[in-house]
């Protein structure tokens, strides 16, 4: 089968590391697979078996420049006829379904990748963007879901139950694996000493993720660790790190928290860390950084959302939203159980590898597609 992937950007982050995957996955069993994006940049580094993925650059040159873009979308649409049309994230899953031909027998997927988003935090374009995909959800011919919390989510909000499936996110666990050395090159380009507790978010700078919480749990248990450094792996708007920043400042925390920015081997970062914290307010299906932190043999403590729980299980802490006292309170409970079990590391590790491989979500998904195409 031919697909066409729609997504805004190859840039560095969770769903990217998805789509690159799954177009591999599809690409390697022999399928045609063009990745159409909006936006070229910091895009994922493709490896020599991923070349066989045509990327197209629809060339958009910022928010209001749209139908240039648009234009050259729907004229891919129609010179390539793919067999299904599948568009991530609201914008584009939105798009997809106004801008797919009548007269194409495309199968229109749409994928969703978070649950419960606050789209009242953001500008009236996002809220605005989250509607009119609830609205257009009857167009689309399946929904996939990468989470059980994103499912009941789009449900909630009105897509159509009956068309919407959950296939859990895959780890490629080649990729994201223990590397001692690699963790210790990695603090020393931080500064940070071989035997400080480092506790690391990865995270786009975005109030969904509440760096905020981050700080004010950071500042409490330097008063209980004093050897803790703290990173932040990840970039956003300059004038909400700015925010952010100044926050760490009066915190105390300025020479206790690296901003690190974006790190495309994010591998080399998790293996850096004792422990990885997702503190997370709202907006997550499958956060693909405790699968991979996992992978990578760091245990987790993360706020409980989207399907964090599950993930986790008895392996790590799981505790509530917009509390620093008790994201606080569970890295101390993780420490200490850190210092009394040496096997943790190895536990997490496997859990991964045997629930959330690459491999079942690449087969999982050939195999829901290529029945949505045969049933046409």
């Amino acid at each position: 089968m031919k697909v066409l992937f729609f997504i805004r950007s190859l840039e560095v982050g969770g769903s990217q590391r998805q789509l690159t995957m799954l177009s591999e996955g599809l690409a390697r069993r022999g399928h045609d697979v063009i990745a159409a994006v909006f936006y070229t940049g910091k895009q994922i580094e493709l490896t020599p078996s991923q070349s066989a993925i045509r990327v197209v650059a629809l060339g958009k040159s910022g928010r209001w420049d749209v139908v240039g873009p648009l234009t050259r979308l729907r004229r891919l649409m129609l010179t390539e006829r793919p067999d299904v049309i599948y568009a991530l994230l609201p914008m584009q899953t939105a798009l997809a379904a106004l801008l797919r031909p009548r007269r194409l027998a495309a199968r229109l997927v749409f994928g969703i990748r978070s649950a419960g988003v606050e789209a009242n935090r953001y500008d009236a374009l996002v809220a605005l963007t989250y509607r009119l995909e609830a609205l257009l959800a009857r167009r689309a011919d399946l929904i996939i879901a990468n989470a059980d919390a994103g499912r009941a989510d789009a449900i909630s909000r009105g897509f159509p139950s009956d068309r919407v499936v959950v296939i859990a996110n895959g780890i490629d666990t080649d990729v994201m694996r223990p590397d001692a050395e690699g963790g210790r090159e990695r603090r020393r380009a931080w500064g940070i000493a071989d035997d400080a507790l480092v506790i690391g978010c990865v995270a786009r700078l975005d109030p969904m993720k509440d760096h905020a919480s981050f700080l004010g749990a950071a500042a409490r248990f330097t008063a209980q660790v004093p050897t803790a450094r703290f990173v932040c792996v990840g970039d956003g708007a300059a004038a909400y790190r700015a925010e952010l920043e100044e926050l760490a400042q009066s915190l105390g925390l300025a020479d206790r928290v690296v901003w690190a920015g974006e790190i495309a081997k994010v591998a080399a970062a998790y293996n850096a860390f004792d422990i990885t914290t997702l503190p997370s307010a709202f907006g997550e299906g499958f956060p693909n950084v405790i699968g991979e932190s996992m992978a990578c043999g760091i245990p987790v403590v993360a706020t409980d959302v989207g399907d964090a729980r599950a993930i986790i299980g008895e392996l790590g802490e799981v505790v509530p939203p917009k509390r620093p006292d008790l994201l606080c309170a569970g890295w101390e409970r993780l420490r200490q159980r850190l210092a009394q079990d040496a096997n943790l590391h190895d536990l997490v590790r496997k859990s991964i590898v045997a629930s959330y491989s690459a491999a079942t979500m690449i087969a999982r998904t050939e195999d829901i597609l290529l029945r949505l195409v045969a049933s046409s």
